[in-house]
């Protein structure tokens, strides 16, 4: 018999482009301007941004300190050893030699002390507060006179 078509090589596979039932690749499940295609760090960061705008109001100066956001803290960047009962949220880094201060928020513990959303809202302004009324040497309340409240 003859066939014009060459069989396909099958030492070697090839990218799959279909699944076993013959449909193609499926793409997003959402597309990216909407909400639910955010991730949660990207979420947890806009959590950090409106917290600091909302300080930089009050504040102008807020303008020249950095606001970084960490997965997890590493034992040497907190300077002091620190056990599961004492994982830092947060931290901060003075301005010194030309550098500029930074705060520093950090994701994983602040996300399993929260449940929701609006929780997690309420202490990631707490942790940005105390770090800043700290690199600044203020009080929480005068950084923030509604501070503690709920």
């Amino acid at each position: 018999m003859d066939n014009p078509v060459t069989p396909r090589d099958t030492g070697r596979p090839g990218p799959r482009r279909r699944d076993r039932h013959g449909r193609g690749m499926r793409g997003p499940v959402a597309p990216p301007q909407v909400p639910l295609a955010a991730s949660r760090g990207e979420v947890f960061a806009d959590l950090v941004q409106d917290s600091v705008e909302r300080l930089e109001r009050r504040w102008p100066q807020l303008a020249d300190i950095d606001f970084l956001v960490l997965d997890v803290p590493r034992p040497a960047e907190t300077g002091a050893g620190w056990n599961d009962e004492a994982v830092p949220l947060g931290g901060t880094v003075p301005s010194r030699d030309g550098r500029r201060g930074r705060v520093v928020v950090y994701r994983r513990p602040v996300e399993i002390r929260t449940k929701g959303r609006d929780e997690r809202a309420l202490l990631v302004h707490e942790v940005v507060v105390e770090q800043v009324a700290e690199l600044l040497g203020l009080t929480p309340e005068t950084v923030d006179p509604r501070y503690g409240e709920d």
